[in-house]
């Protein structure tokens, strides 16, 4: 199984934390669009000495033009030397409308239309196709050769799709190369809710599971010591109560019979009362929507979640400090399987 790690550094830190994270065995690094654009740290990796994969996970995709998309995937790709995969997502309505100041509506059918977009564009380069791409919410029919780059001598980056709604997921699996799942998640909700839309979408659009690339992300809490897995438990319980008061992940808890916290925890984090968020994240939930554990047993649980669908894997380790040497056990570990 290959596995890529967050490269979650400071624009200051990315060709440092790269050359560690690469050293630690990673096959591929991967970006998070938080406090920093998530394209950015890509450039300065891709020139690093030793050559990785390289990805956004995810890159919100609702706010920018199908344009500027296929522009950055085109020039990573070559900068990568054919290394990049260009990850999308659309995020949660509040963030698209509050914090990006753009228009949210029609998630999903928006999210097609956008992967469909940038591949039109990328294929006009590619092949000189002509470009005409006309759909509901964007419009692409002038490229001239002053704007064109030519084909890119590593060809086409995978498109791949964040998701992890019935209906999103079923889009992901209908027009991207690759489905991104989602890292809030347990082995029930993957089994029972993101595998039959996975099936549905293949069905839907007459392609094969071989057509799909399926990138699971896990949250790791992983530790040595008792000293070391209680501080990562407590990252990542706050981590899970965040992700638990968003209304759109209450399927996940759903599933588990947790429906009801959902609304508790939205209420405190209205508060800002983070501390009482973390608490209601008991042990069970802490192993069942993520991995705990050893680096060693962190990997069997994962291989034990997604190996029979993937053989790759994404790992981050939010809200503590996980030692790169406990990194290399787990990358180690995950590569022999």
């Amino acid at each position: 199984m290959k596995v890529d790690l967050q490269l979650d550094a400071r624009p200051d830190e990315v060709v440092s934390r790269t050359a560690e994270l690469t050293a630690c065995g990673a096959d591929g690094l991967f970006t998070f669009e938080g406090p920093h654009d998530a394209f950015l740290p890509l450039i300065l990796a891709a020139g690093g000495a030793e050559p990785v994969d390289l990805m956004t996970n995810v890159a919100i995709a609702l706010p920018r033009s199908p344009l500027h998309l296929a522009h950055a995937a085109y020039d990573l790709h070559l900068l990568s030397r054919g290394r990049f995969r260009l990850g999308l997502g659309s995020q949660t309505r509040a963030h698209i409308d509050k914090r990006y100041g753009g228009q949210w509506s029609r998630p999903a059918a928006r999210m097609r239309e956008i992967v469909q977009a940038v591949k039109a564009v990328l294929d006009a380069w590619q092949n000189g196709t002509a470009l005409r791409f006309e759909g509901e919410f964007t419009r692409h029919t002038l490229m001239p050769p002053t704007f064109d780059p030519g084909p890119n001598p590593y060809g086409v980056p995978q498109i791949c799709l964040g998701a992890l709604g019935p209906i999103m997921t079923r889009t992901a699996a209908e027009v991207a190369d690759g489905l991104l799942v989602m890292p809030f998640n347990s082995a029930r909700h993957f089994a029972e809710r993101t595998v039959p839309a996975i099936e549905e979408g293949l069905e839907r659009a007459g392609r094969a599971a071989a057509d799909l690339a399926i990138y699971p992300q896990v949250i790791v809490a992983m530790g040595r010591t008792p000293r070391e897995l209680e501080s990562a438990a407590v990252g990542v319980r706050r981590l899970l109560a965040f992700y638990g008061s968003t209304p759109a992940y209450r399927p996940v808890l759903e599933v588990e019979g947790w429906g009801e916290l959902q609304p508790e925890l939205n209420a405190l984090s209205k508060r800002g009362q983070v501390g009482p968020m973390t608490e209601l994240i008991d042990h069970h939930m802490l192993r069942t929507l993520a991995v705990y554990g050893t680096p060693e047993e962190c990997a069997d649980q994962i291989v034990a979640r997604f190996g029979r669908v993937a053989d790759r894997i994404c790992c981050y380790f939010p809200g503590y400090t996980a030692p790169d040497a406990q990194i290399r056990d787990l990358v180690t570990a995950l590569q022999v399987v």
